[in-house]
């Protein structure tokens, strides 16, 4: 008998799921898109993260974590594993963080990286 483990590349924070959760149960919301995790060239250090709402594509691989369902396109995880995604929601501070131990250098935006 084989046994396989798939591995999810990324992690949520607790905060972070409970805002994705939150947004998706916004009046007008989607319900046949899933949340999109990925990377776009540009931004200040080269390239910039993506977390929107999107239709699968047949190039994504698709995760679970505590009932979130989110895609990544199988050419981004190269760039994307191991990262953190938070929210945060204080005065100073308020949205999505991205904890990447890949990033060689990052910007002060903190949503634009290099690799």
């Amino acid at each position: 008998m084989l046994n396989t483990t798939i591995q999810v590349p990324i992690t949520f924070t607790h905060s972070a799921i409970t805002e994705i959760k939150r947004l998706m149960q916004e009046d007008g919301f989607d319900a046949t898109k899933l949340l999109r995790v990925g990377v776009k060239g540009g931004g200040c250090s080269g390239m910039t993260y993506v977390l929107e709402f999107d239709h699968q594509e047949p190039a994504d691989n698709v995760y679970a974590i505590e009932y979130l369902t989110f895609l990544i396109n199988k050419s981004h995880e190269l760039y994307l594993y191991g990262m953190q995604i938070d929210w945060q929601d204080g005065l100073n501070n308020r949205g999505f963080t991205f904890s990447n131990p890949n990033a060689s250098a990052t910007c002060g935006c903190g949503s634009s990286f290099a690799v």
